[in-house]
């Protein structure tokens, strides 16, 4: 067939050359559509792990918000458990040493009802009065024995700085007084496991 035989675009119909137009334009139109489909996908991927990165960073902080809160909660919890047992032990030693403060305040007439003991009595009126206060010291120091206050053992005695206050001290006669009390001033004394009053007395060195 010659070249002549085959029509050039410009031989063919009208209609041919539409249809040949419309060919090459949705050619086009498909090339741009999968272009952008593409660029559709890399924008939908980027924003997927824009939106990643972002639950990440949010359990991240809330992860951390709540093993604050946790760290909080055992905190109060073990500051409570705390408070509650000294007020537990609290209101055991109050129980336990209820008569302490009672006790230290009947020492002193204690102390005055043995100072009047050591009064020479003279005559028989002395003596009587004398006898009333030896039964009025010996019913208190009952009560308080009853209620576990006792006295301190202090004369001849091993010194002992819970249990005994030196107020003086003076040259041992021997090596086995060094140490030891030779004399008491005051009487002192116990509560149960406590040193109520300590014994004011005299040490040899």
């Amino acid at each position: 067939m010659s070249k002549e035989e085959f029509p050039s675009e410009k031989d063919l119909p009208q209609e041919d050359q539409e249809k040949q137009a419309k060919a090459a334009e949705a050619d086009k139109a498909g090339v741009k559509d999968d272009k952008k489909v593409k660029d559709d996908k890399e924008e939908v991927a980027k924003l997927a792990d824009v939106e990643l990165d972002q639950l990440k960073a949010e359990v991240a902080a809330l992860t951390q918000k709540n093993k604050d809160l946790e760290d909080k909660y055992l905190r109060s919890q073990a500051e409570i458990q705390n408070a509650q047992r000294r007020y537990s032990k609290e209101r055991a030693d109050l129980v336990k040493y209820e008569s302490q403060r009672l006790g230290k305040d009947i020492l002193s007439s204690v102390d005055n009802l043995e100072r009047a003991l050591q009064v020479k009595a003279d005559d028989e009126a002395s003596r009587q009065l004398k006898k009333g206060i030896e039964m009025t010291l010996e019913g208190l120091v009952r009560a308080l024995k009853d209620n576990g206050i006792e006295e301190i053992k202090a004369d001849g005695e091993k010194f002992d700085p819970t249990l005994h206050q030196a107020v003086q001290s003076v040259p041992a006669e021997n090596d086995d007084q060094k140490g030891h009390v030779v004399q008491v001033l005051q009487k002192g004394y116990v509560y149960k496991d406590r040193t109520l009053r300590p014994a004011m007395v005299v040490v040899a060195q």
